[in-house]
């Protein structure tokens, strides 16, 4: 682990009974999800994780990509102050607690989220929030990846959890 996601993990232990964070069971799965969704992305610039809840894939991304800006957006304010207390300790990770309709049309470089919406409902938030040639990554479970207007698929990255098939799709917004 990386000294921010290690951080993020002694925080989520002390914090995700009374926050209800994440559900029982270990939390190395989580990270471990997080982690695999990033490992194959080469970002630059403002990325936004939307639905962050309890940090995941935004903190992992962050913690591995130190020079992208990461925005972690959460609507619910008691995440967010618990993300808060995880993004004090990593310069390029920042908090917002919105909604993601609040946020900017076109303004960022790529989007990313885990649970945050229905794959083909969050793919066209992404597209709105995506500047030209912006990346958007979905990650998935068990279904096939959407086909989504305006967004060209370009990878997917597969991968077990658990025994489970994951994968983590990107898509480049085009036009």
């Amino acid at each position: 682990m990386t000294p921010l996601e290690q951080h993020h993990f002694d925080l989520l232990t002390k914090w995700r009974k009374a926050m209800d964070l994440v559900g029982p069971g270990p939390l190395e799965p989580h990270f471990e999800d997080a982690r695999r969704a990033v490992a194959w992305l080469e970002p630059t610039g403002s990325w936004v994780d939307l639905g962050s809840g309890a940090g995941f894939p935004g903190v992992a991304l962050a913690a591995h990509h130190p020079d992208l800006r990461v925005l972690l957006v959460e609507s619910r304010s008691k995440r967010a102050a618990f993300l808060d207390q995880v993004a004090r300790t990593a310069p390029n990770l920042s908090v917002r607690c919105t909604r993601s309709e609040k946020l900017e049309d076109g303004a960022f470089d790529g989007v990313i989220s885990r649970a945050y919406r229905p794959p083909e409902d969050y793919l066209a938030d992404a597209r709105r929030l995506l500047q030209a040639g912006g990346t958007a990554v979905v990650m998935l479970a068990r279904q096939e990846p959407p086909r989504v207007d305006g967004l060209e698929m370009f990878h997917v990255e597969h991968y077990n959890l658990g025994g489970r098939p994951r994968a983590a799709v990107g898509y480049r917004k085009t036009g």
